[in-house]
């Protein structure tokens, strides 16, 4: 039987960002090396251009898979020659394509690249991390890339070789603004890879694909109950390196377009904050991208808005009226006519006002196993005890940290991972966590600890690959309880916590009495 559970990994183990584990054991340099010395360009065989790695896609989409045909870049390119990027990555260098409802994940490549110098020095080393540096269509080129994509606690090297999905010399899926840049289109198809197909790549949340890039924290903010200084939030993480997306409420009808221009049941991007000044009051504005590359929010601060009329010359820098899917809006109707915004970062320490204060992260690996160690919620009285345990220590906060009553000192991220091929055949779960203020005691807790203990923390539970919990907890010891909501399901987990204080975070070892109790 495996393992309930794992240590964390040190910086040079296989699957740290410096020594990403190769996907399905393919390594870019010895296939790189093997083509080149062979003079022939690489074709990926657990990646065959055909159409299991399309996949079954929604009668919507409508694609007649008798005419595709896959096309190395340099067949599609006339005149001229295909680049791996041209004059610097861009947020505009894509458009989404129409077969394949992929928003959040084109949302996410929006969220990576770059808006101006200042970004690209602090995106950069996020950018090279997933997309490495020195791949193109001249230097040592043999038809094959690779990309690097944070997996379940691991990274991961990806190959892939350069035949893209074609019908009538056009790509499929995301199409290049530029016609002979071609990163999106072959990032595109290393993650459909990492995915199982690109079919599996229909329909998602923008929050799992920033993650997957940056290997980080994801926090979610909840738009209808946001924080009053969620703008202050913004603007600090927008200084930092994080990125950041956000999605539209549901609509009737599939990604249907409303009166304000805006998408429904659809992600974004977030490019930016600004604060203006308007007839003398200061306005916090929020500048959006949409991934098709158009249609934009036609209300106040749009492009075309008359309110930008109002602002100093100084101001006015910000204002672009050019119909590329990005545009402007106050904080007030981003929070009104959005539903969430999802914020991914290396390292959260621009929550605290202090520069000095810097939080640390700690991650534990898992299992919940059917029988021994999945317990389930806490309605299950006499199994919930079984699941696995980890005890967390808090320590004083450091003078050089923002000290205030009441204010998120902690942040808990579970993530489930059934380990299937497939994306879309990953049917996840109701996952949550419990946390409990406990005495020092070695072991694991017992069912009769539970009897009568009310947790200081319940996440309540979703069907989400991952779920999250800012927490303010005082300084001492607590029990965190990692579960499904129903017992008896089998699935392998990644348990991490974001702390600005000191912490000692450790698995609860079982012991041969803890196995004997009832």
């Amino acid at each position: 039987m495996a393992p309930p559970h794992e240590h964390h990994k040190t910086a040079h183990d296989v699957g740290s960002p410096t020594n990403p584990m190769p996907f399905l054991g393919q390594d870019y340099k010895k296939l790189l090396h093997k083509s080149l010395s062979r003079n022939e360009l690489y074709i990926d065989e657990l990646f065959p251009p055909n159409s299991s790695s399309i996949g079954t896609l929604d009668k919507e989409a409508d694609l007649d898979y008798n005419k595709i045909e896959w096309k190395r870049p340099s067949e599609l390119v006339s005149p001229g020659k295909p680049f791996f990027i041209v004059k610097g990555m861009s947020r505009f260098d894509y458009k989404q394509g129409s077969k394949l409802g992929n928003c959040w994940f084109l949302a996410s490549i929006g969220a990576l690249t770059p808006t101006d110098e200042k970004t690209w020095s602090l995106k950069k080393d996020i950018i090279n991390q997933v997309i490495p540096a020195n791949q193109s269509f001249s230097n040592n080129y043999a038809g094959i890339f690779h990309f690097r994509f944070w997996r379940f606690g691991k990274w991961i090297d990806v190959v892939v070789d350069d035949l893209l999905p074609t019908i009538n010399g056009d790509l499929i899926f995301v199409c290049p603004k530029t016609s002979n840049e071609f990163w999106p289109a072959l990032l595109e198809k290393a993650y459909a890879k990492v995915c199982g197909s690109y079919a599996d790549l229909n329909g998602g949340f923008i929050s799992e694909a920033l993650m997957d890039f940056t290997g980080g924290v994801h926090m979610e903010f909840v738009l209808n109950e946001a924080p009053d200084h969620l703008w202050d939030i913004m603007d600090r993480a927008a200084k930092s390196q994080t990125l950041m997306g956000c999605s539209t409420y549901n609509s009737e009808s599939r990604e249907a377009v409303s009166s304000s221009g805006l998408v429904g049941g659809h992600a974004y991007t977030v490019t930016g904050v600004s604060k203006v000044m308007s007839k003398g009051n200061p306005v916090h504005l929020v500048r959006v991208l949409n991934p098709w590359g158009d249609t934009e929010w036609n209300e106040a601060w749009s492009d075309k808005s008359s309110l930008w009329n109002t602002v100093s010359k100084k101001d006015l820098k910000w204002r672009e009226n050019l119909d590329n899917g990005e545009f402007w809006m106050s904080m007030e109707d981003f929070t009104r006519n959005f539903e969430s915004l999802d914020i991914c970062c290396l390292c959260p320490d621009f929550l605290d006002r202090s520069s000095g204060c810097h939080w640390k992260s700690q991650r534990n690996f898992g299992k919940w196993i059917a029988g021994t160690t999945a317990g389930g919620s806490m309605d299950n009285i006499g199994t919930f005890w079984k699941n696995p345990q980890f005890r967390v220590r808090i320590e004083e906060l450091s003078e050089d940290c923002t000290h205030e009553e009441g204010a998120e000192n902690l942040l808990v991220s579970l993530m489930q991972n059934h380990e299937k091929r497939n994306r879309s055949s990953q049917k996840n779960y109701k996952i949550g966590f419990y946390i409990f203020k406990i005495r020092d005691k070695s072991g694991k807790f017992s069912a009769e600890f539970f009897d009568d203990k009310t947790p200081v923390v319940a996440k309540s539970f979703e069907n989400l690959r991952e779920v999250m919990e800012f927490v303010w907890l005082e300084p001492g010891e607590y029990l965190i309880v990692p579960c499904t909501k129903n017992p008896g399901k089998t699935a392998s987990f990644v348990l991490s916590i974001f702390s600005k204080h000191e912490t000692r975070f450790e698995y609860i070892e079982e012991t041969e009495e803890d196995e004997d109790d009832p």
